[in-house]
């Protein structure tokens, strides 16, 4: 059985049991929720149970979505240590920097696998991005890139951010931690990760003129959120 298949299945049943009516919020924020607060507590553990919680139905169906896309793609080609490896080592490390950074207060709740799956995103980029996924219709690549430019925006750019649909509760700057986390890994295992990364560029290019070709001539208003 695969390990990714393990991961998924750790994030449904701690989130459908955490979500069950019963639970005591207060506990589960004190001890499956990360902050920097639990932390310096002692709760050591939060580090790992926060990377498998999440905050809702739809919030844990669009991981697992990406979680199996892409960490099957990136299990096969680097084997169930290693991915077990990018993938905490991505997760731990968005959910660490930005409240030792100041950017988030110390008591700032975070959880979901979204970072760590980011990780995983970047090392199929470098690798293997043409690999095409049916779920998505599209380059794994491409679908990458894409989320990766989408979060980039939102955090750097607030002129163009505004045409996206920005949700104060999603942690962009994890996943651009996540993301980044990925790209030596992605290198360290790729000998064409060069060719791999123009390959995306371009793809991503070609998916941005497309749009603004259709949006030119059949006067279509593409909102900034598909781009």
């Amino acid at each position: 059985m695969r390990v990714n298949y393990l991961l998924i299945l750790g994030c449904v049943g701690l989130s459908l049991w955490a979500w069950q009516p019963s639970q005591d919020p207060n506990f589960i924020d004190t001890n499956l929720v990360f902050s920097w607060k639990n932390l310096l507590a002692g709760r050591v553990w939060t580090l790992f149970t926060a990377l498998f919680l999440h905050a809702s139905p739809a919030h844990l169906f669009g991981n697992m979505l990406f979680l199996f896309v892409f960490g099957n793609t990136l299990e096969k080609m680097i084997g169930r240590e290693y991915h077990l490896l990018v993938f905490f080592v991505g997760g731990f490390t968005a959910f660490l920097l930005p409240p030792a950074l100041g950017i988030y207060p110390p008591d700032t709740g975070m959880l979901g696998a979204s970072a760590a799956i980011f990780t995983l995103a970047a090392c199929v980029m470098l690798m293997n991005p043409l690999k095409f996924s049916f779920l998505f219709m599209a380059p794994q690549g491409l679908v990458a890139i894409f989320y990766f430019a989408y979060n980039l925006v939102i955090v750097t750019t607030p002129i163009l951010a505004s045409g996206f649909t920005y949700d104060p509760s999603i942690a962009y700057i994890a996943h651009i931690i996540g993301f980044t986390v990925g790209i030596p890994f992605g290198i360290a295992w790729s000998q064409r990760w060069k060719r791999n990364l123009l390959v995306t560029l371009g793809l991503f290019g070609i998916y941005l003129a497309i749009l603004v070709i259709l949006a030119t001539f059949f006067g279509l208003n593409v909102p900034l959120g598909v781009l």
